[in-house]
């Protein structure tokens, strides 16, 4: 119904490379709390995976949102949080605003690299003191003739250890309201910038998380996205980009989950019977696949307002928060149904766990999904 001989080529495209150059290394990007991502990224741009939407002169593909939605579900079946998490980076969260509002520099200097796999961004927004406030950032880039000046820090910045770049929103201006601030892309070569500590986070394991300083770091006006002032303007379009990521990742992984609970409980036998007998234990699957499939298709209703041209923040809110809460329900519940063996670490039901709680506090809480959506309904 809704894809084509296209979309199934790089379904099986994009699938053969998760089974091949991803999951058989999860373990090990996991233990070691890092993936090698200039190594991977450059094997997805090989491929014309790093840019499905974007302008094929800066070495996209020039698709539309059903081959994005492909693409972001066939992520989903990667057997962790972490390393997808690190390719949304740059596909829908660091470069989007490049792409959109961007510079013809910039593009060529930064999206394009990116794209190609040549280059690792990072997105620059939370602070020790601003996380879902965005309005409430301090660190600063003071206009000194050709260059911005940044002093600050920011936090729970994914990619950022091994990053080439990052989509930094600063503080550009003192006047109240959200016509303050501006997008910058800050290299991370660029003396001043440091990578003050990597992150130990209870999640995201091969994801690395750092918390990053700006310390009179200069870089050229030039590499100012957009107008300035308006940054978070674009930041806010940008998050909905993010946020739509989450979702075709969340409800594929929560089948996966599902699937991964009913091998185990086919096996598993208790009182002389295997666990899947018990009917309390089916219900409750039952239930849980009904709300996986409402997620996708309420994410397949956004591809369609999205092909039209139509504003779908309302949408994206409500799916942001309906994944996060249906994410720790599924993995919540089947780890239930693996009983002792899934509070071992060696479970991948445990890593499933783990890394589910991040989605109702990453991109946007839960708390603020509800007060988007509140606003737009009018009270």
């Amino acid at each position: 119904m809704y894809f084509n001989e296209d979309h199934n080529a790089l379904r099986q495209m994009v699938k053969k490379f998760v089974d091949k150059e991803i999951n058989p290394h999860v373990d090990q990007w996991e233990a070691q709390g890092e993936t090698p991502l200039h190594d991977l990224f450059k094997k997805m741009g090989d491929l014309g995976l790093l840019g499905i939407r974007y302008d094929p002169k800066y070495g996209g593909q020039g698709l539309d949102y059903w081959f994005d939605l492909v693409f972001l579900e066939e992520l989903g079946h990667i057997k962790c949080s972490g390393v997808p998490t690190a390719i949304g980076v740059q596909t829908h969260m660091a470069t989007p605003a490049i792409h959109d509002v961007g510079s013809e520099y910039l593009k060529e200097t930064f999206l394009k690299p990116a794209v190609t796999g040549d280059m690792v961004a990072a997105v620059g927004i939370t602070e020790p003191g601003a996380g879902s406030d965005v309005a409430a950032l301090q660190t600063r880039a003071r206009r000194d003739g050709d260059y911005y000046v940044i002093n600050g820090s920011k936090l729970f910045i994914t990619n950022g250890c091994l990053a080439d770049y990052v989509t930094l929103l600063a503080r550009t201006g003192d006047k109240p309201g959200y016509h303050s601030f501006s997008l910058i892309v800050v290299p991370t070569k660029t003396p001043g910038f440091v990578v003050s500590k990597k992150l130990d986070k209870m999640g995201l394991r091969s994801s690395d998380t750092a918390e990053l300083f700006f310390d009179d770091l200069r870089v050229p006006v030039e590499n100012l996205i957009g107008e300035e002032g308006e940054g978070f303007i674009y930041q806010m379009k940008q998050f909905q980009h993010e946020r739509f990521f989450a979702l075709p990742v969340s409800y594929v992984a929560a089948r996966d989950v599902i699937d991964l609970t009913v091998d185990y409980i086919k096996q598993r036998i208790v009182f002389g019977k295997p666990l899947i007998t018990k009917q309390v234990l089916r219900h409750r699957l039952v239930d849980l696949i009904t709300d996986i499939e409402s997620l996708k298709q309420l994410t397949y209703h956004m591809v369609r307002m999205k092909m039209e041209g139509l504003d779908v923040t309302r949408e994206v809110s409500m799916g942001k928060l309906l994944a996060g809460r249906l994410m720790r329900k599924v993995t919540d519940e089947c780890l239930q149904m693996f009983g002792g063996m899934g509070y071992m670490n060696e479970s991948l039901i445990t890593r499933y766990y783990r890394d589910a709680r991040l989605l109702s506090i990453g991109g946007g809480a839960d708390e603020v999904m509800s007060e988007i959506i509140g606003r737009l309904e009018g009270f």
